[in-house]
């Protein structure tokens, strides 16, 4: 009973804040806006005066992978991006203006509030995902040729525990810090610092969750989930697990300890 209420009142407070309403219109807008860039891009150029006397402008026309492909790659960076800003002081926030003392007096228990918060991202984040990929879906359907349904949810699915990991390491970081700055700071520093090492040592990381994004291209490819996805997807779920529950100690630790 307890969780549900402190679940409800996160799900309250995300309507009030309009994150029902701008978190899945921005995520539909990121993963709309390449592939129809890309179609229309010879438009675009004509719009603007056209290329230089001589010049000759020749752009492949990308299958529907490709093109449901450029929306999580808009994703991956911008949309991330999103994530870490709506939920960099969803914590912190309430630290510094003593709403988390209120609660915990009450008393609350350390695991219901973290687990609360989490879920209720997940949620809206899920949510928006599915939204988002939706409306790209229609439109790589549109102008790039035949994607199934099915073929939509699975990308949503795999791509979904990608963002689960986000989300989930922005709670960790959030428990750490009280400034909301420098939560979106360790939290974005973070996933570069991962995404680097995966580079550096792809040989060795092939199942690191940065490669989820290419992992999912070759599943669009062959329709078959491979073992590197089943195997990379359950790292990333195990790895967010284990920074959830170091997230419970930490807050648990830290408020104990105020």
């Amino acid at each position: 009973m307890q969780w549900m209420s402190l679940f409800e009142k996160e799900l309250l407070e995300n309507w009030r804040n309009f994150k029902w309403i701008w978190v899945p219109l921005v995520l539909v807008l990121l993963s709309i806006m390449d592939p129809i860039s890309t179609y229309f891009m010879p438009q675009i150029i004509e719009s603007v005066g056209g290329l230089p006397e001589g010049a000759v402008f020749e752009m492949p026309t990308p299958t529907a992978n490709e093109a449901i492909m450029m929306s999580i790659a808009q994703l991956s960076s911008l949309g991330v991006l999103v994530i870490v800003l709506m939920s960099m002081g969803v914590i912190a926030n309430e630290r510094k203006s003593g709403v988390l003392e209120l609660l915990l007096v009450k008393p609350v228990r350390h695991v219901n509030y973290i687990t609360a918060k989490w879920t209720a991202l997940l949620l809206l984040v899920w949510i928006g995902l599915f939204v988002g990929m939706l409306g790209s879906w229609y439109y790589v359907n549109l102008l790039f040729g035949e994607l199934s349904f099915v073929a939509m949810l699975q990308v949503v699915f795999f791509y979904g525990l990608w963002l689960t990991l986000v989300v989930t390491l922005s709670i960790f970081f959030n428990t750490l810090f009280k400034s909301p700055g420098l939560v979106a700071f360790m939290t974005i520093t973070t996933i570069m610092a991962m995404s680097l090492i995966t580079k550096i040592f792809g040989t060795y990381l092939t199942w690191s969750p940065n490669n989820l994004a290419s992992h999912i291209h070759e599943l669009l490819l062959i329709h078959e989930v491979t073992r590197d996805l089943a195997i990379t997807s359950l790292i990333t779920v195990v790895i967010s697990l284990v920074l959830l529950i170091a997230s419970v100690y930490t807050f648990k630790t830290k408020e104990m300890a105020n």
